[in-house]
């Protein structure tokens, strides 16, 4: 349903409301996290960073659960709503773990956790409840509101199309304040006030996100549910497979196509093979019923294989963007350990270690605005575009992060040779925690570019059926740099551990050598970002339009036909 006097700005800040409030909520919890699992539940540095970045690989995974409802039944405006609640009741029942002294250990103030006694099951497993309620909720809201805020824009009006340009830009922007107030002023509610105020505020922010959501239903541009295209992705293998034997036509007017020539999609020459699912056989039709459609496993249009080959183009530059993900799960977990052994003072005041994303954030901002107002005006004039392309902005945010964890690396060899001086025991550090600033700074500016180059690249080369599910792909790229940076720090951990709690990511940080982990994520980042750049050379976008018109050798009317 259309309403012609809305004005798509306004449904878009309105449609965004859940998601800065979502940003708000899950960040207020993830980067503070680490610090309440060393703290109230006892548990050692390497394990709680991989609490916090399985908890968020789920969550960012969870949004292919969330694509595939929204596209297959739910529609995305049912999708947001649902897993809003379930978020808010997420966030209520974390609330709850954190006040009530039976889900926590006794409280502990040795310097060696070994000494303390650390969560027990039943105490992990409330919290582990908690946790999880919110990734779903936060993977069934990811998958769709980006997809939703376009839905806002009418693609056939060309005023509504050139401010669809700045929607990226500006949808992270906002998002990104929400992070900003969470690394502020929720952080500091937890650490100086209570946590389960906190984290109690981040339910409420859910249902004033609720409220605003749904006071604009009526004025919303819907899009109706397509299926699932994971059915039809599914059927074009499947019928490749099945007519593997077969030989392809000479002529690509040979192959089957039943879709209406407006909405067709040319042929194009990669990944030839499953042009077989096209290639019309003995069978294919109901010899007693002329007129019906064919089956759709064992035939598919041409329309129908494109839109997989588009799909499948995007992988290499899908698989490129994980280990983006990895450096910045450091931010949140590492790094945030590395702040509360280091000075924290600003004369009288005490920064909560947790609020040292506040830099992370503030350079995403600088960066965005940045580009906005200067790079976009500036790029248009030159090269008559509206700032960098998709693939542009990944490789910058892709060499800002190598760049970020090389200086990690400098920073930790600084803080260690302090704490072999003064006494690897002693809690506090006389260094400045300041110096933290370069590594926050330089991943934070990479997401402002990666995660908008990534936003913009996901949605506007797939297929248009499959954009919630495309935007579901996107997001797993953060779910499986979160779940790769686990996987790492098992293995370092396991690798270098000479004794239990020692080698480069040992129980206390002091001892370990956490700037040689950095450094081999450094050289990883830089490794990959040259493999990224051949897949981005290999990478050929579909065209917007069919340049070859295909003869269908049926009618198009035979999905319409009944015998």
């Amino acid at each position: 349903m259309n309403y012609p006097f809305s004005s798509p700005g306004k449904l878009k800040i309105i449609s965004m409301s859940i998601e800065i409030c979502e940003r708000l909520s899950t960040m207020g919890i993830a980067v503070n996290l680490v610090t309440y699992l060393g703290g109230a539940m006892h548990i050692p540095s390497a394990a709680s960073a991989n609490i916090v970045t399985d908890f968020m690989g789920t969550s960012f995974l969870l949004c292919l659960l969330g694509g595939f409802l929204a596209d297959s039944f739910l529609g995305r405006y049912k999708t947001i709503a649902i897993f809003a609640i379930i978020q808010m009741m997420g966030t209520a029942a974390l609330a709850l773990s954190t006040k009530l002294q039976q889900f926590r250990p006794p409280p502990c103030h040795f310097a060696d956790l070994n000494k303390c006694q650390q969560a027990n099951g039943f105490q992990m497993g409330a919290l582990y409840i908690a946790l999880y309620l919110i990734a779903l909720g936060t993977g069934g809201l990811k998958s769709s509101v980006s997809g939703f805020g376009t839905d806002q824009f009418d693609e056939n009006n060309e005023k509504e199309k050139a401010q669809r340009a700045f929607f990226f830009n500006r949808f992270f922007f906002f998002i990104s304040m929400g992070t900003l107030m969470a690394v502020t002023v929720l952080v500091y509610i937890q650490d100086e006030v209570d946590r389960s105020l906190g984290y109690g505020l981040c339910s409420v922010s859910m249902i004033v996100a609720l409220v605003i959501f749904f006071s604009g239903r009526k004025r919303y541009r819907y899009k109706k549910s397509v299926g699932s295209p994971i059915v039809i992705i599914f059927q074009v293998i499947a019928a490749a497979i099945s007519k593997r034997g077969m030989e392809l036509p000479l002529s690509v007017e040979s192959l089957y196509e039943d879709s209406p020539e407006a909405s067709r999609i040319h042929h194009t020459e990669q990944f030839r093979f499953l042009d077989k699912a096209a290639v019309v056989a003995e069978g294919d039709f109901d010899k007693s019923c002329p007129n019906s459609a064919p089956n759709p496993w064992k035939l598919c249009s041409v329309t129908r294989v494109e839109e997989v080959k588009m799909m499948a183009r995007l992988l290499p530059i899908w698989a490129t963007t994980i280990i983006f993900w990895t450096t910045y799960a450091q931010m949140i977990t590492f790094s945030v350990q590395q702040a509360s052994t280091m000075d924290r003072y600003m004369g009288n005041f005490q920064i909560p270690a947790g609020s040292l994303t506040v830099f992370f954030v503030s350079a995403i901002l600088i960066s965005l605005a940045f580009n906005d107002r200067v790079i976009m005006p500036l790029w248009k004039k030159w090269k008559g575009k509206p700032g960098f392309s998709s693939l542009q902005s990944i490789a910058v945010g892709l060499v800002m992060s190598a760049i970020g964890m090389g200086a990690a690396a400098l920073v930790e060899m600084k803080r260690l040779f302090v704490a072999k001086d003064v006494g690897r025991h002693t809690p506090v550090l006389p260094i400045s925690v300041f110096w933290l600033i370069p590594q926050f700074f330089l991943v934070g500016s990479g997401e402002a570019f990666i995660y908008t180059g990534q936003l913009d690249f996901f949605i506007t080369q797939s297929p248009k059926g499959m954009k919630t599910m495309s935007t579901g792909l996107f997001l797993t790229t953060l779910s499986l740099g979160f779940f790769l940076s686990s996987f790492l720090v098992s293995v370092v951990k396991k690798v270098t551990g000479t004794s239990p709690g020692h080698g480069w990511l040992a129980d206390n940080i002091n001892f370990g050598r956490l700037d040689l982990f950095y450094a081999l994520l450094s050289i990883l980042s830089a490794i990959n970002f040259m493999i990224y750049i051949i897949c981005a050379i290999w990478y050929k976008p579909q065209k917007a339009k069919p340049v070859v018109e295909m003869n269908s050798l049926g009618s198009n009317n035979h999905a319409e036909d009944k015998c």
